[in-house]
Parts: C-alpha cells; structure tokens; sequence
C-alpha cells in the first residue's frame, strides 16, 4: 500500500507535452492526508476531528460514504508513512486553481477547528501549507475566519 501512496503522489503521469497529471483519486488523498496531518499535530487525533475531515472531503469532492472512509484510512497510512508534506502541497499547488487551493485552506482549518481550539502547532502548520500552496497571507486569513464562522468558533485559545 505505502508503494501506491507513494506513486500516487511522487510518480505522477507525464503526458505527452510534459505536464504531470493526477487522478482524482490523487487530489483526494494528498488532500485528506493534509487534513489528517492537521488535525492530529496537536497530539491527538479524535472523534470530532475525524467526522469534519469526512464531512469535509465527502462534500467537496462529492464522495459516498464508504469512498469517503476508504479516502480517510488512505490518508491517515500516508500521512503516516510519507513524513513531509511538500508532496501533498506540491500536488494540489500543481492541479488546483488558486481558488481551490484557497478553498483548500479553508477546508484546513475547518478540521482544525473541529476540536474547537487552535494550537500553535496547527497554526504553525497552516502557515507553512499557506506558503506551499502559494496561498497569501490575507487570503489564508480570510479562510480561517470563515472557517471560524463555520465552526462556531469565537477565537478564544486560537494562536
């Protein structure tokens, strides 16, 4: 499975005029492993954590139930086994419009808000992603507010 995770976003298709592509499937994964990545890198990685990312990933990417579980197990093995996270952010940089990539920030810290409070490793991670998927600053803001706004969240224990 690791060897799959791994071709799926290190070895991508070249076609014909030298531009890689990715399936679907591709784009899923390198996103639900962002999601789970955030959502556990405050030490835990719990219930209402993993109920925002299938949520999320289900509506966004239009997903039934059992795909979307599968989608989730994936991602946790990859973000798992596959310790950096350039190659996720490298894949969405390189298939997502700047607006799905600001969309995809909003998706993050919508999971990272699941539990309710921002810690700063998650803030710290979300700058990072931020600047990977050349995302500004502003636009990330922007994304994390609605986020907040979605969340019910006042801002209270947030970095």
């Amino acid at each position: 499975m690791l060897a799959k995770l791994k071709s799926f976003l290190f070895e991508a298709n070249a076609s014909s005029d030298g531009v890689t592509t990715h399936s679907h499937e591709e784009l899923h994964l390198a996103a639900g492993a962002l999601m789970v990545e955030a959502a556990r890198l405050d030490g835990s990685f719990d219930a209402a954590e993993r109920t925002q990312i299938h949520a999320t990933l289900r509506d966004r990417f239009d997903l039934d139930e059992d795909t979307t579980t599968t989608l989730i197990d994936a991602a946790v093995e990859a973000a798992d086994n596959i310790p950096e996270i350039f190659g996720f952010t490298r894949t969405l940089r390189e298939h997502f419009s700047h607006e799905e990539r600001i969309e995809m920030m909003e998706m993050l810290w919508e999971v990272a808000y699941a539990d309710g409070v921002i810690h700063d490793y998650e803030a710290n991670l979300m700058r990072q992603i931020t600047g990977l998927l050349y995302v500004t600053d502003r636009e990330s803001g922007d994304a994390r507010k609605r986020a907040q706004v979605k969340a019910g969240a006042t801002g209270a224990g947030a970095a």
